[in-house]
C-alpha cells in the first residue's frame, strides 16, 4: 500500500443527527476535510458523484477550490457517470481544474451505476446511438473524453476567426499537460478492468463488483486487479498503471467510535443485485480495535494488490469526527500495512 485517501459520498440531510444539512454544508465541509486530511499527511480527497439526490454531482467546482486551497493531497472523483456528461465540455472543466490545482487531479470515470431516476441521463440530453446500450455510450464518451485529453488538434479553425489562429486543427484549451495519465476507470466486472488495461486507464474497484466466481470479495477483487494488469502490459503502454480500492474501515479506540461502528464488527461480504439480471458481490466492513484491524486487512488480497486504499467516511457526522476517523487509521494502523 503507497497511498491512502478519503471518499466521501457528500450526503446531506436535514436530520437532527447530520453535521450536514444542506448541499453548503456539504461543500464547505468537503473543502474543511480536504485541507485537514492533506494536514494529516493523507494522500488524496476523493468524491462520489450522482445525480438528481442530495449528494454531490458536479464535482469540477468543488475540485476546484479544494485545489487553490491545497498544495500536496491528491484530489478526484469516484466516479464520475460518463453518460451524463459532454465529454468535450468536461475536458475543458477537468483542464482547468488540473491547472488550478497544480496536476493534482486525479478523475474516476465510468459508465456509472444505476441512478435515482429512470435513465436520467436522458434528461441531461443524451441518448445511446442506434445499437447501442446505456453502458456501451459511457465507455464510448470516456474514451472520447480520454483521447481528447492528450491535447491534439481536431477542429477546423475559422478562416476568419475573432483571434488569431496558430496552423493546424485546434485542440480544447486548457491543456494541462500529463492530465491523461491520471484518469482512472471504474470497474465492477472483470471484462471492463481489461478494457481499461488495453485503453491506458488506471482503475478504480469499489466496495462492489459483479459476483463472477463466488468467491469471497477481496479474492475476486485481487483477480480482476491481475486481470487489468496483464491487459494493460499486452497493450504496451510505457508507464506503469495505478490501482485503487475502496474500503471502510474504522478503527475504534474510544466508547464513541464503539457507538457508531461497533455494529460492524462482525459484517460478512453480502449479495445482492445493483440491475435486475447481475448478481454483485459487496465487501465487508471493517472495525475493530487498531491491531484486529492491521491482522484483518493483512489478509485481503486486493489491498495487496493495490498501491491506494480509499477509505469511505460518514460525512454527514462532520468535519471533527471525520478527521478523528482518518487520523486514527493512518496513526494505528496504516504503517502496520507498509504505508511510508
Amino acid at each position: 500500500m503507497k497511498k491512502i485517501g478519503f471518499l466521501s459520498f457528500g450526503h446531506w440531510a436535514n436530520h437532527p443527527a447530520y453535521s450536514t444539512k444542506t448541499a453548503s454544508d456539504t461543500l464547505l465541509q468537503s473543502i474543511d476535510l480536504a485541507v485537514a486530511a492533506e494536514e494529516l499527511g493523507m494522500d488524496g480527497a476523493y468524491f462520489r458523484v450522482h445525480h438528481f439526490a442530495k449528494q454531490l454531482a458536479s464535482p469540477f467546482p468543488l475540485l476546484a477550490a479544494i485545489g487553490a486551497k491545497t498544495s500536496k493531497i491528491e484530489i478526484g472523483t469516484g466516479v464520475i457517470d460518463m453518460r451524463y456528461e459532454n465529454p468535450l465540455y468536461m475536458v475543458e472543466d477537468a483542464g482547468a481544474a488540473d491547472l488550478i490545482s497544480g496536476g493534482r487531479l486525479q478523475l474516476g470515470i465510468s459508465r456509472g451505476s444505476p441512478e435515482q431516476v429512470i435513465d436520467g441521463w436522458r434528461y441531461f440530453g443524451y441518448e445511446p446511438a442506434e445499437g447501442e446500450t446505456d453502458a456501451d455510450m459511457g465507455r464510448r464518451k470516456g474514451l472520447e473524453f480520454f483521447k481528447k485529453l492528450k491535447g491534439e488538434g481536431f477542429a477546423e479553425p475559422n478562416p476568419n476567426p475573432m483571434f488569431p489562429n496558430p496552423p493546424g486543427l485546434l485542440p480544447l484549451e486548457p491543456f494541462s499537460l500529463g492530465l491523461q495519465d491520471r484518469i482512472w476507470w471504474g470497474s465492477g466486472s472483470d471484462s471492463t478492468a481489461i478494457w481499461a488495461g488495453k485503453v491506458g486507464m488506471n482503475l478504480q474497484s469499489s466496495t462492489l463488483k459483479f459476483d463472477e466466481s463466488g468467491k469471497p470479495f477481496h479474492i475476486q477483487q485481487a483477480e480482476q486487479i491481475r486481470l487489468f494488469r496483464q491487459a494493460w502490459k499486452e497493450a504496451g503502454h510505457e508507464r506503469e498503471p495505478r490501482v485503487s480500492v475502496s474500503r471502510s474501515v474504522f478503527a475504534i479506540v474510544n466508547d464513541l467510535d464503539r457507538r457508531y461502528f461497533g455494529h460492524e464488527a462482525s459484517r460478512t461480504d453480502k449479495i445482492g443485485f445493483i440491475e435486475a439480471d447481475k448478481r454483485a458481490i459487496f465487501g465487508r466492513s471493517y472495525a475493530a480495535e487498531p491491531d484486529q484491524l492491521i491482522e484483518e486487512l493483512a489478509k485481503d488480497e486486493a489491498i495487496q494488490e493495490a498501491d491506494t486504499v480509499l477509505l469511505t467516511i460518514p460525512n454527514t457526522l462532520g468535519v471533527d469526527y471525520n478527521v478523528h476517523v482518518l487520523s486514527s487509521i493512518l496513526e494505528h494502523v496504516a504503517p502496520g500495512l507498509g504505508w511510508r
